[in-house]
């Protein structure tokens, strides 16, 4: 697979900014459902359909599971002024992974996911997870926070991550927006967890302006365009893309930290979401592969691909 030639900079980059939110919260109530039709869309003209419709069903099964939340924790004032004081996300993960709330979570998403049609290996890799221990699926937590998946259980710790994505968009949805405060390149200020990748929105208000995607809590914050969401450089910013590609998604490269994450590009596609057009465009990882980047961020639905 070849690529077009590199951009730099970014030649959308010029345009009608006002005034973004430093933060987007995410909305359970419909995240997950425009998710699913999102992948469906994106897997008529895909040759990855088969995987693509699996994961809008599997996204279909975390939209019935939100329907009727789980009781969680409120956001403790408290917490959140000592997460400003020492530059902390909002949200403690630790805690989160504790709380038995995310069992239920995790024993409602379990039980739907398996009137999911799937491959056989899929179904194996499910009824292990789901028969695991609390302190075994804790374990699966934790690698999933390192932002590493192993290779011989991939599939399993996608279902447990389906879970925490549940759990803790809910947890974010409760939180005020004008809380959060940066606390790194390349970490969620809600979570502190890697991004899926980053969009360059239509929304009203933030025409034009970076949004990074948290992998985990669906939140999304403000990033300034062309510069790395791994290492924060403005040097050495480029894109790259498929030759057939239709723009709406491209790889922002770094010569700095040597890394790549993509970027999506709404305003050419008003439908764009951040993980459904990250796993629709394997072209772009296919491609990747022959240069001498690493991927940054988390993308576990691209994992195993």
């Amino acid at each position: 697979m070849t690529g077009k030639p590199d951009l730099a900079p970014d030649p959308t980059a010029i345009g009608d900014v006002s005034s973004p939110p430093f933060v987007r919260l995410p909305e359970p109530s419909t995240l997950f459902a425009d998710r699913a039709a999102r992948l469906r869309q994106l897997a008529e003209l895909s040759p990855l359909k088969p995987y693509l419709t699996f994961v809008a069903a599997l996204t279909d099964t975390q939209a019935l599971v939100q329907a009727d939340p789980v009781p969680t924790h409120a956001p403790d004032p408290a917490a959140i002024g000592r997460a400003h004081e020492f530059g902390m996300p909002l949200i403690d993960r630790d805690k989160g992974a504790d709380d038995d709330s995310l069992g239920v979570v995790f024993d409602r998403l379990f039980a739907a996911a398996a009137g999911v049609e799937m491959p056989e290996s899929a179904a194996a890799a499910l009824a292990k997870v789901a028969s695991v221990g609390r302190q075994e699926r804790r374990a699966m937590v934790d690698t999933i926070f390192s932002g590493r998946l192993p290779e011989d259980a991939i599939a399993e710790h996608i279902y447990v991550w389906s879970g925490l994505q549940v759990y803790f968009s809910g947890l974010a949805s409760r939180l005020d927006p004008k809380a959060a405060r940066p606390v790194a390149d390349g970490l969620c200020p809600i979570c502190g967890s890697l991004p899926c990748s980053s969009m360059v929105v239509g929304w009203t208000g933030a025409h034009g302006a970076r949004f990074c995607a948290c992998s985990l809590c669906n939140a999304m914050w403000h990033y300034v365009r062309i510069k790395c969401t791994c290492c924060g450089s403005t040097k050495g910013v480029g894109y790259k893309e498929v030759s057939d590609g239709d723009g709406v998604v491209k790889a922002e490269t770094c010569e700095e930290c040597q890394s790549w994450t993509k970027i999506i590009y709404q305003q050419k596609s008003s439908g764009a979401e951040p993980i459904a057009d990250d796993v629709g465009s394997l072209g772009i990882d296919l491609l990747m592969r022959s240069e001498p980047y690493r991927r940054g961020g988390f993308s576990p639905l691209l994992a195993g691909l």
